[in-house]
Protein backbone atom coordinates (compact mmCIF):
# COMPACT_ATOMS: atom_id res chain seq x y z
CA UNK A 1 0.00 0.00 0.00
CA UNK A 2 1.04 3.31 -0.92
CA UNK A 3 -0.40 6.08 1.73
CA UNK A 4 -1.78 5.72 5.23
CA UNK A 5 -3.79 8.95 6.76
CA UNK A 6 -3.98 8.10 10.67
CA UNK A 7 -5.75 10.39 12.83
CA UNK A 8 -7.18 10.00 16.22
CA UNK A 9 -11.04 10.58 17.46
CA UNK A 10 -11.80 12.27 20.68
CA UNK A 11 -14.74 14.59 20.69
CA UNK A 12 -14.22 14.88 17.18
CA UNK A 13 -18.05 14.37 15.61
CA UNK A 14 -18.23 17.75 14.23
CA UNK A 15 -15.66 17.34 11.85
CA UNK A 16 -15.68 13.96 11.01
CA UNK A 17 -17.41 14.59 7.58
CA UNK A 18 -15.20 17.10 6.62
CA UNK A 19 -11.92 15.69 7.67
CA UNK A 20 -13.14 13.08 5.47
CA UNK A 21 -13.85 14.00 2.53
CA UNK A 22 -10.71 16.33 2.46
CA UNK A 23 -8.28 13.70 3.63
CA UNK A 24 -9.63 11.27 0.56
CA UNK A 25 -8.77 13.82 -2.04
CA UNK A 26 -5.59 14.64 -0.96
CA UNK A 27 -5.07 11.15 -0.44
CA UNK A 28 -6.25 10.02 -3.63
CA UNK A 29 -4.11 13.18 -5.20
CA UNK A 30 -0.92 11.95 -3.77
CA UNK A 31 -1.81 7.60 -4.42
CA UNK A 32 -4.55 7.17 -6.43
CA UNK A 33 -6.91 4.81 -5.76
CA UNK A 34 -3.93 2.77 -3.29
CA UNK A 35 -4.53 4.80 0.28
CA UNK A 36 -6.40 4.04 3.68
CA UNK A 37 -7.29 5.89 6.14
CA UNK A 38 -7.21 5.26 9.91
CA UNK A 39 -9.70 6.69 12.61
CA UNK A 40 -8.16 5.50 15.95
CA UNK A 41 -11.59 6.03 18.51
CA UNK A 42 -9.97 7.20 21.75
CA UNK A 43 -12.83 6.30 24.03
CA UNK A 44 -14.78 9.25 22.79
CA UNK A 45 -18.03 10.23 24.51
CA UNK A 46 -19.27 11.89 21.87
CA UNK A 47 -20.95 10.35 18.08
CA UNK A 48 -17.82 10.27 16.77
CA UNK A 49 -17.86 6.17 16.83
CA UNK A 50 -20.70 5.78 14.94
CA UNK A 51 -20.52 8.71 12.17
CA UNK A 52 -17.27 6.90 11.76
CA UNK A 53 -18.18 3.57 11.51
CA UNK A 54 -21.31 4.88 8.94
CA UNK A 55 -18.62 6.08 6.90
CA UNK A 56 -16.84 3.26 7.12
CA UNK A 57 -19.46 1.08 5.57
CA UNK A 58 -19.51 3.30 2.66
CA UNK A 59 -15.86 3.76 2.11
CA UNK A 60 -13.45 0.77 1.94
CA UNK A 61 -10.21 3.24 1.98
CA UNK A 62 -11.28 3.68 5.49
CA UNK A 63 -10.77 1.74 8.74
CA UNK A 64 -11.66 2.31 12.10
CA UNK A 65 -9.96 1.20 15.42
CA UNK A 66 -12.32 1.44 18.45
CA UNK A 67 -10.14 1.63 21.73
CA UNK A 68 -12.11 -0.12 24.76
CA UNK A 69 -11.68 3.30 26.88
CA UNK A 70 -9.90 6.21 26.97
CA UNK A 71 -5.56 5.74 26.92
CA UNK A 72 -4.79 9.15 26.05
CA UNK A 73 -3.62 10.82 22.72
CA UNK A 74 -0.08 10.12 22.17
CA UNK A 75 -0.58 6.13 23.14
CA UNK A 76 -4.00 6.51 20.50
CA UNK A 77 -1.49 7.85 18.06
CA UNK A 78 1.06 4.77 18.11
CA UNK A 79 -1.89 2.42 17.87
CA UNK A 80 -3.05 4.28 14.32
CA UNK A 81 0.88 3.74 13.44
CA UNK A 82 0.53 0.44 14.47
CA UNK A 83 -2.04 -0.73 12.05
CA UNK A 84 -1.00 1.84 9.36
CA UNK A 85 0.20 -0.36 6.44
CA UNK A 86 1.42 2.26 3.72
CA UNK A 87 4.35 3.00 2.34
CA UNK A 88 4.44 6.71 3.61
CA UNK A 89 2.49 7.45 6.74
CA UNK A 90 0.56 10.94 7.19
CA UNK A 91 -0.40 11.44 10.91
CA UNK A 92 -2.61 14.78 11.94
CA UNK A 93 -5.24 15.34 14.19
CA UNK A 94 -8.91 15.15 13.06
CA UNK A 95 -9.88 18.47 14.32
CA UNK A 96 -9.33 20.66 11.22
CA UNK A 97 -6.63 22.72 12.72
CA UNK A 98 -4.33 20.83 10.84
CA UNK A 99 -5.05 20.68 6.94
CA UNK A 100 -5.13 17.41 5.60
CA UNK A 101 -3.93 18.92 2.21
CA UNK A 102 -0.67 19.44 3.69
CA UNK A 103 -0.11 16.26 2.69
CA UNK A 104 0.64 17.28 -0.78
CA UNK A 105 3.15 20.03 0.73
CA UNK A 106 4.72 17.73 2.98
CA UNK A 107 5.27 15.34 0.12
CA UNK A 108 6.97 17.55 -2.05
CA UNK A 109 9.19 18.40 0.56
CA UNK A 110 10.15 15.00 1.10
CA UNK A 111 10.97 14.06 -2.71
CA UNK A 112 12.95 17.06 -2.77
CA UNK A 113 15.63 15.67 -0.21
CA UNK A 114 16.34 12.75 1.42
CA UNK A 115 14.33 13.22 4.86
CA UNK A 116 12.46 10.54 6.30
CA UNK A 117 9.59 12.83 8.33
CA UNK A 118 8.44 16.35 7.24
CA UNK A 119 7.08 17.34 10.13
CA UNK A 120 4.54 20.82 10.65
CA UNK A 121 6.34 23.66 12.72
CA UNK A 122 3.78 26.91 13.50
CA UNK A 123 4.76 30.00 11.93
CA UNK A 124 3.30 31.70 15.49
CA UNK A 125 1.82 29.31 18.29
CA UNK A 126 -1.79 29.87 18.55
CA UNK A 127 -3.58 30.63 21.93
CA UNK A 128 -4.03 32.98 24.43
CA UNK A 129 -0.48 34.70 25.60
CA UNK A 130 -0.97 32.24 28.85
CA UNK A 131 -0.99 28.86 26.53
CA UNK A 132 1.90 31.04 24.39
CA UNK A 133 4.26 31.33 27.71
CA UNK A 134 3.45 28.16 28.92
CA UNK A 135 5.02 26.08 25.46
CA UNK A 136 7.47 28.78 25.19
CA UNK A 137 8.65 27.49 28.89
CA UNK A 138 7.87 24.00 28.83
CA UNK A 139 10.53 23.39 25.63
CA UNK A 140 12.88 24.99 27.95
CA UNK A 141 12.59 23.27 31.54
CA UNK A 142 11.78 20.32 29.03
CA UNK A 143 15.57 21.22 27.39
CA UNK A 144 17.56 21.82 30.54
CA UNK A 145 16.56 18.92 32.09
CA UNK A 146 16.76 16.14 29.27
CA UNK A 147 19.47 17.73 27.33
CA UNK A 148 17.38 17.16 24.54
CA UNK A 149 16.26 20.12 21.94
CA UNK A 150 13.11 19.48 21.06
CA UNK A 151 11.98 21.71 17.80
CA UNK A 152 9.33 24.27 19.49
CA UNK A 153 5.64 25.15 18.22
CA UNK A 154 5.82 21.40 16.37
CA UNK A 155 2.45 20.34 15.36
CA UNK A 156 0.95 16.72 14.99
CA UNK A 157 0.86 16.65 11.58
CA UNK A 158 4.25 14.49 9.82
CA UNK A 159 4.73 12.66 6.87
CA UNK A 160 6.78 10.13 7.26
CA UNK A 161 8.33 7.03 5.42
CA UNK A 162 7.69 3.32 6.30
CA UNK A 163 11.35 2.71 7.93
CA UNK A 164 10.67 5.49 10.19
CA UNK A 165 7.55 4.41 11.46
CA UNK A 166 8.89 0.68 11.86
CA UNK A 167 11.98 1.93 13.86
CA UNK A 168 9.66 4.58 16.18
CA UNK A 169 7.28 1.42 16.78
CA UNK A 170 10.25 -0.59 18.51
CA UNK A 171 9.72 2.12 21.27
CA UNK A 172 7.39 -0.09 23.42
CA UNK A 173 7.52 2.35 26.71
CA UNK A 174 3.67 2.46 28.31
CA UNK A 175 4.27 6.21 29.40
CA UNK A 176 4.47 7.85 25.85
CA UNK A 177 5.42 11.17 24.81
CA UNK A 178 5.58 11.45 21.23
CA UNK A 179 7.42 14.64 20.64
CA UNK A 180 10.16 13.00 22.20
CA UNK A 181 10.04 10.02 20.71
CA UNK A 182 9.84 11.60 17.33
CA UNK A 183 13.04 13.28 18.29
CA UNK A 184 15.08 9.98 19.57
CA UNK A 185 13.94 7.82 16.67
CA UNK A 186 16.71 10.10 14.27
CA UNK A 187 16.57 9.87 10.63
CA UNK A 188 16.66 12.79 8.60
CA UNK A 189 13.26 15.22 9.68
CA UNK A 190 12.79 17.99 7.79
CA UNK A 191 10.97 21.27 9.35
CA UNK A 192 8.27 23.03 7.25
CA UNK A 193 6.11 25.90 8.71
CA UNK A 194 2.49 26.06 8.43
CA UNK A 195 -0.30 27.85 10.25
CA UNK A 196 -2.38 26.15 12.43
CA UNK A 197 -6.29 27.09 12.56
CA UNK A 198 -7.80 27.64 16.13
CA UNK A 199 -10.93 25.43 15.00
CA UNK A 200 -11.62 24.17 18.70
CA UNK A 201 -10.76 24.78 22.07
CA UNK A 202 -7.69 23.11 23.72
CA UNK A 203 -8.47 20.30 25.92
CA UNK A 204 -4.88 20.69 27.79
CA UNK A 205 -5.63 22.17 31.03
CA UNK A 206 -3.19 23.35 33.27
CA UNK A 207 -2.96 19.94 34.98
CA UNK A 208 -2.91 18.19 31.88
CA UNK A 209 0.21 20.45 31.10
CA UNK A 210 2.32 19.81 34.45
CA UNK A 211 1.77 16.10 33.79
CA UNK A 212 2.90 16.41 30.25
CA UNK A 213 6.12 17.83 31.63
CA UNK A 214 6.53 15.79 34.65
CA UNK A 215 6.16 12.68 32.53
CA UNK A 216 7.86 14.12 29.60
CA UNK A 217 10.92 14.63 31.60
CA UNK A 218 10.88 11.71 33.70
CA UNK A 219 11.01 9.59 30.75
CA UNK A 220 13.62 11.23 29.27
CA UNK A 221 16.58 12.21 31.87
CA UNK A 222 17.78 11.14 35.14
CA UNK A 223 18.13 14.83 36.14
CA UNK A 224 15.94 15.19 38.71
CA UNK A 225 18.07 12.38 40.46
CA UNK A 226 21.05 13.56 39.95
CA UNK A 227 19.81 17.00 41.17
CA UNK A 228 18.88 15.23 44.42
CA UNK A 229 22.25 14.20 45.25
CA UNK A 230 24.12 17.26 44.33
CA UNK A 231 21.33 19.35 46.41
CA UNK A 232 21.97 16.79 49.43
CA UNK A 233 25.87 17.34 48.73
CA UNK A 234 25.49 20.68 48.99
CA UNK A 235 23.00 20.89 52.15
CA UNK A 236 26.03 18.77 53.88
CA UNK A 237 28.93 21.01 53.48
CA UNK A 238 27.26 23.70 54.55
CA UNK A 239 25.56 22.37 57.51
CA UNK A 240 29.14 21.15 58.16
CA UNK A 241 30.49 24.52 58.14
CA UNK A 242 27.60 25.69 60.29
CA UNK A 243 28.26 22.69 63.00
CA UNK A 244 32.13 24.05 63.09
CA UNK A 245 30.82 27.49 63.94
CA UNK A 246 28.68 26.40 66.60
CA UNK A 247 31.18 24.61 68.45
CA UNK A 248 34.08 27.36 67.59
CA UNK A 249 31.25 30.14 69.46
CA UNK A 250 30.86 27.25 72.26
CA UNK A 251 34.39 26.83 72.96
CA UNK A 252 35.69 30.19 72.79
CA UNK A 253 32.94 33.02 73.13
CA UNK A 254 30.86 31.02 75.43
CA UNK A 255 27.73 33.00 74.86
CA UNK A 256 24.06 31.77 74.41
CA UNK A 257 22.99 31.41 71.29
CA UNK A 258 19.27 32.46 70.61
CA UNK A 259 18.26 30.40 67.50
CA UNK A 260 14.76 29.02 67.94
CA UNK A 261 13.41 30.93 65.04
CA UNK A 262 16.81 29.77 62.45
CA UNK A 263 16.30 25.92 64.00
CA UNK A 264 12.58 25.77 63.46
CA UNK A 265 12.60 27.26 59.34
CA UNK A 266 16.00 24.72 59.08
CA UNK A 267 13.54 22.14 60.41
CA UNK A 268 10.73 22.96 57.77
CA UNK A 269 12.85 23.39 54.73
CA UNK A 270 14.55 20.16 55.28
CA UNK A 271 11.76 18.55 56.07
CA UNK A 272 10.01 19.96 52.97
CA UNK A 273 13.04 19.20 50.49
CA UNK A 274 13.13 15.08 52.14
CA UNK A 275 9.60 15.25 51.27
CA UNK A 276 9.64 16.15 48.02
CA UNK A 277 12.67 14.23 47.28
CA UNK A 278 10.86 11.12 47.91
CA UNK A 279 8.26 12.32 45.46
CA UNK A 280 10.54 12.37 43.06
CA UNK A 281 12.16 9.28 43.68
CA UNK A 282 8.64 7.86 43.74
CA UNK A 283 7.97 8.97 40.43
CA UNK A 284 11.01 7.45 39.13
CA UNK A 285 10.01 4.16 41.01
CA UNK A 286 6.18 4.19 40.17
CA UNK A 287 6.90 4.50 36.44
CA UNK A 288 9.76 1.09 36.49
CA UNK A 289 6.69 -0.61 37.74
CA UNK A 290 4.36 0.77 35.36
CA UNK A 291 7.07 -0.24 32.82
CA UNK A 292 8.09 -4.14 34.48
CA UNK A 293 4.45 -5.03 34.48
CA UNK A 294 4.59 -4.43 30.56
CA UNK A 295 0.59 -4.10 30.09
CA UNK A 296 -0.60 -2.88 26.52
CA UNK A 297 -0.84 0.89 26.33
CA UNK A 298 -4.26 0.37 24.69
CA UNK A 299 -6.51 -2.24 24.02
CA UNK A 300 -8.20 -2.71 20.91
CA UNK A 301 -11.80 -3.63 21.23
CA UNK A 302 -13.33 -3.77 17.41
CA UNK A 303 -11.99 -2.88 14.29
CA UNK A 304 -14.34 -1.78 11.16
CA UNK A 305 -14.00 -2.12 8.00
CA UNK A 306 -15.30 -3.33 4.78
CA UNK A 307 -11.51 -4.66 3.82
CA UNK A 308 -10.63 -7.44 6.00
CA UNK A 309 -7.85 -6.62 8.33
CA UNK A 310 -4.55 -8.74 8.99
CA UNK A 311 -3.05 -8.21 12.97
Amino acid sequence: MKLSVVTTLYQSAPYINEFHERASSAAKQLAGDDYEIIFVNDGSPDSSLELSIHLAEQDPHLVVIDLSRNFGHHKAMMTGLAHAKGEHVFLLDSDLEEEPEWLLKFQALMEGGSADVVYGVQESRKGGWFERWSGQWFYRVFKALTGLTLPENVVTARLMSRRYVDALLRHNEREVFMAGLWHITGFEQRACTIKKHGSSETTYTLRRKMSLLVNSVTSFSNAPLVSIFYIGVSISLFTSAYIAYLVIHWLFLAKPMSGWTSVMASIWLLGGMVISFIGVVGIYLSKIFSETKQRPYTIVRHIYARRPQQD
